[in-house]
């Protein structure tokens, strides 16, 4: 891996996707980078969790640790230039209230017609950020770290993992593709759309193919949702959250009861048993913040919210640094079993 310093401890990271909010997992990477304790065994992400992975692995391999906050903020503020319009901080319906009439006629288009024709000559301004910025195939003969993106084929449900080796534009945009907004990806003859809908991120890459016994997982969907949706468009953006975190939270659990049944009895541990024992997870959440501000606010990135997710990303990574860093490679800073049992 190609750091400047050698870090004290090695962590696997796994991002989950959530639009322009995803701008907060850049700043927990940001602080990460700077703080330069950590290092990166392997990076699993969906959606803008893919999206920030790719780009820090890039980074990294151009420009070690100053290369990829360099490459990272290139990324995101380059999103927000390719924004159509601002979002005010404070919109907090589901109704679209405070956005753009053209953002709530892009909004309303999108239920009543399809990817195909909202956008029949299929511009895509994250397909030229991508391809401007990263150079895949330098990526796919040299990656830094293990990657892992998640995609769905739109036709079984089944995720794809695309690992570094086979890393490109399309791949990164399968993992982000929604499919009321976007027409679905194609490689190799399949279909793929969001990741999300089968791994938020996909943990299980980092356990059975990553060395670090250590895993950060860094979410942007709130573990626990406020009041109960009433309106059609709040129970539309509440069904598909619940959608897009139904895997993860599926396989968390896993997790936890696994871990709790490999601790239990007297018989001799096998492989599988003693590498659960010396997993250990940990947890940068940003559930206050994001559970207030509305679902459209993932689609419109402007300049000034992704700055502000950053700075609040860095600020919770400086807070969990400080109050959790001796637990690694010793014990997980989070209850898996608490928070999801």
């Amino acid at each position: 891996m190609l750091f400047r310093h050698h870090p004290s401890h090695t962590v696997s990271l796994a991002l989950q996707g959530g639009g322009a909010h995803g701008a907060f997992t850049w700043g927990v990477l940001d602080a990460l980078l700077e703080d330069g304790r950590l290092g990166f065994d392997g990076v699993s992400g969906t959606s803008a969790g893919a999206m920030n992975a790719v780009v820090l692995a890039s980074g990294l391999l151009q420009g070690g640790r100053d290369g990829a906050r360099a490459a990272l903020e290139q990324f995101w503020h380059a999103i927000a230039a390719s924004a159509p319009a601002d979002l005010p901080f404070g919109a907090d319906d589901e109704s679209g209230a405070g956005l753009s009439a053209g953002i709530r006629m892009m909004m309303q288009w999108a239920r009543n017609f399809s990817p195909e024709q909202l956008n029949p000559f299929d511009v895509d301004p994250l397909r030229d950020i991508l391809t401007a910025q990263i150079d895949f195939d330098q990526l796919r003969a040299a990656c830094p770290v293990k990657l892992f993106v998640a995609a769905t084929h739109a036709n079984t449900g089944k995720l794809r993992l695309f690992t570094a080796n086979e890393m490109n534009a399309a791949a990164v945009l399968a993992s982000a593709c929604l499919p009321s907004l976007h027409r679905a990806i194609e490689i190799d003859g399949e279909p793929y759309w969001d990741g999300a809908y089968s791994a938020n991120p996909a943990v299980f890459p980092l356990f059975y193919d990553c060395a670090t016994h250590d895993i950060m997982l860094v979410l942007l969907s709130p573990l626990l949702h406020g009041e109960t949706p009433r309106s059609a468009d709040e129970i539309r953006a509440r069904s598909l959250d619940l959608a897009f975190n139904s895997t993860f939270l599926r396989e968390m659990r896993m997790f936890a009861h696994a871990r709790e049944f490999a601790g239990g009895g007297l018989m001799p541990r096998g492989r599988l048993e003693r590498r659960l024992q010396r997993t250990h997870f940990h947890l940068i959440e940003a559930d206050e913040l994001l559970s207030q501000l509305a679902s459209v606010t993932r689609l419109t990135p402007s300049l000034a919210f992704v700055n502000m997710l950053r700075d609040q990303g860095r600020a919770r990574t400086k807070t969990w640094l400080a109050a959790h860093y001796p637990a690694l490679g010793r014990r997980s800073s989070v209850d898996l079993e608490k928070m999801f049992y």
